[in-house]
């Protein structure tokens, strides 16, 4: 299928397990969140490098430009240059394809841990997860002997209807960044390439082999570039992945503003250019433009762009041989920064272990969020309670394989239902109800796959048998537990949703089981926003989880029973109706051959605070089990020079009666602002965990650069001088305290 190739990126932030953890978790997520710093490509190997280019043929050399398997690239077997091997990586390793086609090898030995998708990992809000993430995928790559993850994923989301929201991370530049660095530094700890994906302006599927994006020039560098610039400066990652669509009328794998004047003029990237599979339009201008590697499947490997077309271009002089060298020269770099080429002691790696399996359960642990809990409704109160009805498709759904993309070969993936029968008493009768069908309209199926905005159509009547099963379940239960929302075969990478409602007749079920028993918690399994407004009015408890890994099932149950307190926030805005969200509001999205985003700057939870539009669950919402006061916000002093850092200090006291963790988040503006700016917007936060009836004194560092706007008429980066206020709390909407700072 032409173009149509899927990653499931995932990415990215921290953990509420046992209390064994709980102390070192407190003390490392007392100070502002951990710096993590790649290390330099350098320029150790370049002797050697020299050498094995001048022993190369020009065939040689090209053969390392391009794929000559659906995920190596070629080597020099003569003089010891391996094939660069690469996996698919948003949820874990990939299983073992064929060479040449995208079926599956057949093996045994290519099982992997099925981690949580990056939606799930950004709503830890958490750093050290992050960086877990990476480290324990990382350790897989390496027992797959994987040079390159193609991984993290993290552009912006842009519309809750993106069909690969699940797999990207966040709607705020300054969390994506945060978030996307420790993983790539994870990653590379282990002896493997991250490939930060998708370079850049790749905000939707529909259209996005051709559409033409255009963004002014301070949007782009405030919103869309900074996790990328990030990753490079920062996170100092070997790869960076090209989009397929075009950005001000050139295709992003052969656009020279973005990958040569940006990516290696202005931030000085070293490493390697990979495009998107298909997505390359030409041979010497690719190359010339900062492609290095081009990646596809849909015609003979020889074909490529940057295969016999190149070297036929070479013997035509259309395009000399060090301009080839120049590309060898990064991919043998790379080779040998991975110790890919002369590693004596590179990392060995193991995968699908126990430990593996546990670092999924952290994540998973701390990445779901509690968004409503009227009169206690959670953690569930067994006493007395003899039966819990458990509905939905969802409760069973497994989420590592499916959808048009990467999955992953797992021999672990505890479902909710299974979950809960790990964790219930036997005492506890569970009645299980599937509630309603997973269907799609047939005369549609070929919608999954493809390039639109219409998602796969699905079937959305219930099926009267199985709604009565369900509303019997509810009927004779203490308690009910509806598993509803989406899963993987429904948001998918090569389409975006046709709306923001439930599929397969979930509403209408829903309303149905909680007329029958007031005693229902709604649990919606997604990782993009649904119209959830209705039932959240019905509901007393609402919980949101999400692709959630191999221990995902467990993690949910020990948050439903109390186990573990809830401590996830929301990494984009929940609107009420998608009319309220800026593309859509400013009817720009998703264009025809051309879209333009016409919000500008004011991208989620910016469009939304600016103005005054009140969402149904803002940016960073997320409830715990107890109550947490924050208040007594200081900064350190009351001006600063344009060098400095700011350093605010608030006191966070758990007021209830378990031990908890909240995350503080500090939002900044400026008033009198001679360019138009956001009313507010992120600059720090971090998580804490605080014992019931104890306090956490916690301080967050801002650098006064992070208060800097992109001055387009400059080219620069330019820290306004005046007066900031720095709000403090733990949503966009739902501010504590105020500290007002003078920047001179």
């Amino acid at each position: 299928m032409k173009n149509k190739i899927l990653y499931l990126s995932v990415a990215l932030a921290f953990a509420f397990t046992s209390c064994k953890n709980d102390a070192k978790t407190a003390e490392s997520s007392s100070a502002q969140t951990e710096e993590y710093k790649g290390k330099e490509i350098g320029s150790e190997f370049d002797a050697e490098i020299e050498k094995l280019i001048s022993q190369m043929t020009i065939e040689e050399k090209i053969g390392m430009l391009h794929g000559n398997s659906m995920f190596t690239t070629g080597g020099v077997e003569r003089l010891g240059i391996p094939e660069l091997k690469m996996a698919d990586g948003p949820l874990g390793v990939r299983e073992e394809i064929s060479r040449d086609n995208w079926a599956p090898a057949g093996l045994t030995n290519d099982f992997a841990t099925y981690y949580p998708a990056a939606g799930a990992l950004a709503a830890t809000w958490n750093a050290e997860m992050s960086y877990l993430f990476g480290s324990s995928v990382g350790q897989e790559m390496r027992a797959r002997d994987k040079d390159m993850l193609l991984s993290p994923a993290i552009n912006i989301v842009r519309t809750p209807l993106g069909g690969r929201t699940y797999e990207y991370m966040t709607e705020d530049p300054f969390l994506n960044k945060k978030l996307a660095v420790p993983m790539v530094v994870g990653l590379q700890d282990n002896d493997v390439m991250a490939c930060v994906k998708h370079f850049a302006a790749n905000n939707q599927e529909t259209n996005r082999d051709f559409v033409d994006v255009q963004i002014d020039e301070r949007t782009l560098r405030e919103i869309y570039l900074p996790a990328f610039e990030a990753s490079v400066k920062e996170g100092k990652a070997y790869s960076i992945m090209g989009a397929y669509n075009k950005f001000r009328g050139e295709y992003l794998c052969e656009n020279d503003y973005m990958l040569n004047k940006i990516l290696r003029d202005e931030w000085g990237f070293e490493g390697v250019v990979v495009s998107d599979w298909a997505a390359v339009h030409s041979t010497v201008k690719s190359l010339k433009s900062g492609l290095d590697i081009e990646m596809g499947t849909p015609k003979p490997f020889n074909e490529f762009f940057l295969a016999d077309k190149l070297i036929a271009a070479a013997k035509a002089k259309e395009i000399s041989e060090e301009e080839i060298n120049v590309h060898v020269r990064r991919i043998l770099k790379v080779l040998f920064k991975v110790k890919a080429i002369g590693g004596k002691d590179r990392v060995k790696g193991s995968i699908a272990t126990e430990a593996h399996y546990q670092d999924a359960y952290k994540i998973a642990a701390e990445a779901v969020v509690l968004l409503k809990n009227d009169n206690n409704a959670l953690p569930l109160k067994l006493d007395g309670v003899k039966s819990i009805a458990v509905i939905g498709n969802n409760a069973t759904k497994k989420n590592a394989l499916g959808g048009f993309g990467a999955g992953v070969k797992t021999k672990r993936e505890v479902t909710p239902l299974e979950g809960l029968k790990n964790r219930l008493p036997s005492s506890v009768q569970i009645n299980y109800a599937e509630g309603y069908l997973e269907r799609y309209d047939e005369k549609n199926k070929g919608n999954l796959g493809n390039i639109t905005s219409n998602g796969p159509v699905t079937i959305d009547k219930l099926d009267p048998a199985k709604l009565q099963e369900a509303l019997e379940a509810a009927k004779k239960s203490d308690v009910a537990i509806i598993f509803a929302g989406s899963n993987r075969d429904y948001e998918t990478e090569a389409s975006d949703r046709r709306n923001l409602q439930l599929p397969f007749g979930q509403e209408e079920l829903i309303q149905k089981v909680l007329a029958v028993n007031p005693k229902t918690i709604v649990v919606m399994v997604a990782g993009a926003p649904f119209d959830v407004d209705a039932i959240s009015q019905k509901t007393s408890a609402l919980v949101w989880t999400w692709f959630n890994g191999s221990e995902g099932g467990n993690a949910l149950a020990d948050v439903l029973l109390g186990k573990v307190n809830p401590s996830g926030k929301l990494p984009w805005t929940m609107p009420k109706k998608l009319m309220d969200s800026p593309a859509h509001a400013t009817n720009s999205f998703p264009g025809d051959k051309a879209v333009n985003y016409a919000e500008g700057i004011l991208v989620g939870y910016r469009w939304f605070d600016t103005k005054n539009i009140a969402p149904l669950y803002p940016f960073g919402f997320g409830l715990s089990y107890t109550t947490f006061a924050v208040g007594n916000a200081k900064a350190d002093k009351t001006s600063y020079a344009a060098t400095e850092t700011i350093s605010i200090s608030v006191d966070v006291k758990n007021t209830g009666k378990v031990d908890g963790k909240e995350v503080v988040q500090v939002y900044s503006s400026i008033a009198d602002s001679k360019v138009s700016r956001a009313a507010k917007e992120l600059k720090g936060f971090k998580k804490v965990l605080v014992k019931a009836g104890k306090s956490e004194t916690v301080t967050i560092q801002i650098p006064v650069k992070e208060l800097a706007y992109y001055d387009v008429a400059t080219k620069k980066w330019t820290v306004e001088p005046g007066k900031y206020t720095f709000k403090v709390g733990n949503s966009s909407r739902d501010v504590k305290n105020e500290v007002s700072v003078t920047v001179k």
